[in-house]
């Protein structure tokens, strides 16, 4: 039983923000990847941003370089994606995701075998 929990979307105005949180605390798999990835209608799930357990290496979609972050918290169960000068186009489903490759794939959609059921954002 996969347990990976997303929190934190929902409704924002162009250039507000968002934090998204994972709760991994019962996640039981050894993924040394771990993501955000989103997928809006009609379009394909995306990599926005990837982190590397060991190391911290972290990777960005090219649309959201600059605007969105990707961290872990001290005790690495829970990982957050802080979503700034948020636009339109970010409005998808967001899910955290784990995956088990080495840090050069965690930015690969195909890495991810473990999804949380996803969190809604929408910009207006």
């Amino acid at each position: 039983d996969v347990q990976l929990v997303e929190s934190g979307g929902g409704p924002v105005q162009a250039g507000g923000s968002l934090r998204l949180t994972c709760d991994a605390s019962r996640y039981t798999y050894s993924s040394n990847c771990m993501g955000w990835l989103r997928q809006a209608p009609g379009q394909e799930r995306e990599v926005v941003a990837s982190i590397y357990a060991y190391g911290g290496g972290t990777h960005y979609a090219d649309s959201v370089k600059g605007r969105f972050t990707i961290a872990q918290g001290r005790s690495k169960d829970t990982i957050y994606l802080e979503m700034n000068s948020l636009k339109p186009e970010d409005t998808a489903i967001y899910y955290c995701a784990g995956g088990r490759a080495g840090s050069w794939a965690c930015d690969t959609n195909s890495t991810y075998n473990h999804w949380g059921q996803g969190t809604q954002v929408t910009v207006s």
